[in-house]
């Protein structure tokens, strides 16, 4: 039996759920099987400014040509001092507020677009949802993140397989930095234009755009070397200083750097303090 057929039958048994929709190929996924397990289901997507542009509207659109029952729900996560200050376990309170918000709007069963991967990493939303009885499909189905993105294919969802990763853009600023949700849309600005600046001249599976103390770090997944003094990286380090001077971040500039991608990276000062 196919891991799809497995998904599939897992959700039978449940019935209609709620799916907290993110905009990202394993959510988004998610809530397309499910809809078309049980037209019934569900779908919740957060607006919030950590949450990228792009990505609400890729849950719109798939809303509107699969008929999705979606709601568009503001978890009011910034609005949560304990978020703002950025701990660690920021992500704890992220889900918290955003699960709260969906049982208040709906008694079917919350599920998650967490796969078996997600469970070796650093993940205090997990805890939120163990205390919410969040479901996990994927996980009981034992799928992991390549096989749903071969789910992805298998369906035909062309637009969804090949995504990079796209966690929450509050994910690029150093732990201990308070967010700011006027500095979360020039971060995703930052790394839409570079990567369509790059995109042709690079292997890029990824652009990430680092807050740190007084710093912007640019960080490329990429296949070749990037030198800090090459083409590439004066043109990185330019495009970030005009877009976040020109929305009145410049003491961020005062150094921009060009560096290979890190996965978490974010979490390399889990202590710091600093004041905006």
């Amino acid at each position: 039996m196919s891991k799809l057929q497995i998904l599939q039958d897992h959700l039978e048994t449940i019935g209609p759920v709620a799916v907290a929709v993110s905009g990202g190929v394993d959510s988004m996924t998610l809530a397309y099987v499910a809809h078309r397990v049980n037209p019934a289901t569900q779908q919740f997507h957060a607006l919030s400014p950590a949450v990228p542009s792009q990505a609400t509207e890729r849950v719109r659109k798939y809303a509107e040509q699969e008929t999705w029952n979606l709601n568009m729900i503001n978890a009011d996560e910034i609005k949560d001092p304990n978020y703002v200050a950025n701990p660690a376990n920021r992500c704890y309170y992220c889900k918290t507020n955003l699960y709260d918000t969906i049982s208040a709007y709906t008694d079917l069963q919350v599920i998650s677009g967490t796969n078996l991967d997600d469970l070796g990493d650093y993940r205090p939303g997990l805890i939120a949802a163990k205390e919410h009885q969040v479901l996990h499909p994927y996980v009981e189905a034992g799928i992991d993140k390549k096989t749903l993105r071969e789910i992805a294919k298998t369906l035909g969802l062309k637009d969804l397989h090949h995504l990079p990763a796209a966690p929450c853009l509050s994910s690029r600023v150093t732990t201990g930095i308070a967010i700011d949700a006027k500095l979360l849309p020039v971060i995703n600005r930052v790394e839409q234009v570079l990567w369509k600046q790059l995109e042709n001249h690079l292997t890029l599976t990824g652009v990430r755009c680092r807050v740190r103390p007084l710093q912007v770090v640019i960080e490329l997944d990429t296949e070749e070397t990037i030198q800090p003094n090459s083409d590439y990286s004066k043109l990185a380090i330019q495009t970030t200083e005009n877009l976040f001077k020109a929305n009145g971040f410049d003491h961020y500039c005062g150094s921009i750097t060009v560096e290979p991608y890190r996965q978490g990276s974010a979490f390399l000062i889990e202590t710091l303090q600093v004041e905006q």
